[in-house]
């Protein structure tokens, strides 16, 4: 299994910059690829970017492209989300999460997830 923690939620206000750090342990992080996902209450979970296991394939949601900016530094065992021009339809507890294999959309498919970082942002 693949520990996770998420860092660097926040306050933050309309057009600000926050930056997620997701820090794994327990697995071989370059075997895994890695996403974020965020969650409002009452709402399903929703996809927002994907990191194959080497860093060469990279997807967004249509909501964040432009603007987030997923990467990863395998010697450190850690993946970012670097998030610009934040707006309140950002606000959401987002998740990091990884799975062996190719990356995928679906949280569905991913194995392992963190316990979450809150961030909102007020407008």
């Amino acid at each position: 299994q693949l520990q996770l923690v998420e860092s660097g939620g926040g306050l933050v206000q309309a057009g600000g910059s926050l930056r997620l750090s997701c820090a794994a342990s327990g697995r071989t992080f370059s075997n895994y690829a890695m996403g974020w996902f965020r969650q409002d209450p009452g709402k399903e979970r929703e996809f927002v970017a994907a990191i194959s296991w080497v860093g060469s394939v990279i997807f967004y949601a249509d909501s964040v492209k432009g603007r987030f900016t997923i990467s990863r530094d395998n010697a450190k065992n850690t993946v970012y989300l670097q998030m610009n021009s934040l707006n309140s339809e950002d606000t959401a507890v987002y998740y990091c999460t990884g799975k062996a294999g190719a990356w995928s959309r679906w949280p569905r498919q991913y194995d392992d997830w963190g316990q979450g970082t809150q961030v909102t942002v007020s407008s």
